[in-house]
């Protein structure tokens, strides 16, 4: 199925912005309960096979109550099997970095992926680039510094270095995006993505799966199920109204994640973190905002 033209979709900018705080709460919760699903003993392989299985079910029912189950059909396999295996790769660095990280610090180096978006894009698209949004990569990595503050020691190297890697994938993932756009819509994507995983997670459970008490089952079922939810708000903010409208709303995750963090372990970010994360999303969101202009323009400008 071809992508709906952006003119012909409704436009309701309230509830796609609706939509989309959804989405990143529930991300943050589903990111927070794989920490804490982590500290009872469950593997990262089993938080992923979870994380797919469960959330299966529910993009399917959505893909069935909105564009029907024949919707799925593709001619694409091969690119949807690249797109699952970095899309993996980037979810494994990210459980990981909140793993090894404090929410509001993974969160934080979480939003230079725009940033590593605009280094890809020029050196593998080879997009032009100009100086407004180099400016904004380098204020982008100076944030990264203040927060991180190499010379203290306060932050694990490695978990700096998981969280940075994971926003170099994520990045590397929407650039398969992009051409996965010009013929899938986003709800093909998302199912693809979802069940092309669970075969080699399920291969990998055999390995490293565990039996666990009730309450760790509860946190397996919370990670799927808002993960799934996730997803689906994600795809369906986007049907209601534009990026440049709906991605400012990621950047609230530094809330969620942060009050999450000090309800439950008592964690509250420095000043440098609050510093940093300042520079890395008015960078992120002006990379955005760029990238609107550039598209407004003529492909000569």
């Amino acid at each position: 199925m071809p992508p709906v033209s952006p003119h012909s979709r409704p436009h309701r900018p309230l509830h796609a912005i609706g939509l989309r705080l959804v989405a990143v709460i529930c991300l943050a919760i589903m990111f927070v309960t794989v920490r804490l699903a982590d500290a009872r003993g469950v593997h990262l392989i089993e938080s992923l096979f979870y994380r797919q299985a469960l959330a299966l079910p529910v993009v399917f029912a959505w893909i069935a109550m909105t564009s029907g189950v024949q919707s799925v059909h593709t001619r694409r396999i091969g690119v949807h099997a690249t797109r699952m295996a970095f899309g993996m790769t980037g979810m494994a660095l990210n459980f990981l970095s909140y793993i090894l990280l404090p929410p509001a610090e993974a969160t934080t180096i979480g939003f230079t992926m725009p940033i590593f978006g605009t280094i890809l894009s020029a050196l593998v698209l080879r997009e032009h680039t100009g100086v407004h949004r180099w400016s904004a990569v380098l204020i982008g990595f100076a944030g990264v510094l203040i927060m991180i503050r190499p010379d203290s020691g306060h932050f694990p190297l490695n978990g700096v270095a998981v969280a940075i890697c994971a926003a170099v994938v994520t990045a590397s993932v929407s650039l398969v995006l992009r051409e996965l756009g010009r013929t899938e819509n986003a709800g093909v994507i998302v199912f693809w993505f979802t069940l092309l995983s669970v075969p080699p997670l399920g291969v990998a459970m055999l390995f490293f799966g565990q039996s666990h008490d009730l309450a760790t089952w509860g946190l397996l079922l919370l990670i799927g199920v808002v993960g799934g939810i996730a997803q689906i708000c994600l795809t369906a903010a986007l049907r209601w109204g534009p990026v440049s409208v709906v991605l400012p709303m990621d950047y609230s995750s530094i809330i969620w994640t942060t009050l999450l963090g000090w309800a439950i372990w008592g964690n509250w970010p420095m000043a440098t973190t609050w510093i940093g994360a300042a520079l890395i999303i008015a960078s992120g969101l002006y990379i955005a905002w760029r990238e609107h202009v550039r598209a407004r323009q003529a492909p000569s400008s």
